[in-house]
């Protein structure tokens, strides 16, 4: 039986309900279809919909993760902020597929990663730069420290060059040709350096200020200790355009860096006042917001990883 004999049959009850059938099946159908083509749609473009997006940081009891948790879900993305206890932790969660985003590293941190790990984590936006600062419980200047004074930098690769031109700047060492993003304390002058130079864990400087004349202290770590953003007796300085390396970003995996569900994040973080009016207080008003163009980001990215790998 055709489907037009079905048509021209209306008084037999059954043909009747043939028809109907036909018809609730063919809506069903074109239903199932469309929905299976938004879904192959979203999937394609890289979106995320419906799925809870879990980014890494450290620090996540900082109040403005929740602030910038609900604006997400004003935005209709389910974000979960998984917190980490140090640096060494949230990148190989990322590259591992724990995480989909993370939020805590600068330029530096992130290529020096990819350049020993061989991986390709990419830049998906920017947050803000912050100064590193020196800091001490026995001193209320650089000058104050004494010949043979003891000082702790973070014993990370890119955080602890960084001290350690803070440390030059600051007159309290000199540094091998001059010191450049990639210096260690194997580039340390000692015969014309002022203190000694020792490395520890990032968050163990500032617990160890007792037993040190001043130490290099992340800003995580800052408030935690007791201290205040502006007891810092010396920092470098986050407007200079040679910072761009050390701008914190937002870094996702090489496949995900145009995922518009991850950008959309991003923004979010940038144009939400309550939530980078709430870094900035958590930054005791250091911070330098910043919404550098991922091109920039990638580009700094590349040269830092070159410079770096040229050093291994």
């Amino acid at each position: 039986m055709t489907d037009h004999q079905l048509i021209e049959a209306p008084k037999k009850r059954t043909g009747l309900i043939a028809v109907v059938a036909l018809v609730a099946i063919a809506v069903v159908a074109a239903l199932v279809f469309f929905l299976t083509q938004d879904g192959d749609d979203a999937a394609a473009a890289g979106g995320t919909s419906g799925k809870t997006v879990r980014i890494g940081v450290v620090g996540a009891s900082d109040p403005y993760w929740e602030t910038y948790k609900k604006a997400a879900a004003d935005e209709g993305i389910k974000v979960d902020v998984v917190d980490f206890t140090d640096y060494a932790q949230p990148i190989p969660a990322l590259d591992a597929g724990e995480l989909d985003l993370n939020q805590f590293q600068h330029i530096v941190y992130l290529a020096d990663y990819n350049v020993s790990n061989d991986k390709d984590l990419a830049p998906v936006g920017s947050t803000a730069i912050y100064p590193l600062g020196l800091y001490s419980k026995q001193h209320d200047s650089a000058d104050a420290i004494p010949d043979g004074g003891k000082v702790a930098v973070p014993d990370d690769a890119s955080n602890q060059s960084r001290g350690l031109l803070i440390l030059q700047s600051a007159g309290l060492i000199t540094l091998k040709d001059g010191g450049t993003i990639f210096s260690d304390l194997n580039d340390v002058d000692k015969d014309a350096s002022k203190v000694e130079v020792e490395a520890l864990p990032a968050d163990i400087t500032a617990t160890s200020l007792d037993d040190l004349d001043a130490a290099i202290i992340n800003n995580d770590f800052v408030e935690k200790a007791g201290l205040k953003f502006g007891d810092a007796i010396a920092q470098d300085d986050p407007a200079d355009p040679n910072a761009l390396p050390y701008v914190n970003i937002f870094a996702a995996k090489a496949e995900d860096k145009d995922n518009p569900t991850y950008l959309k994040l991003v923004e979010i973080f940038q144009d939400t006042k309550t939530v980078t009016d709430g870094l900035l207080e958590v930054s005791g008003g250091t911070a330098e917001l910043l919404k550098t163009p991922v091109a920039d980001l990638e580009a700094s990215l590349a040269k830092v990883e070159k410079d770096t790998a040229a050093t291994k």
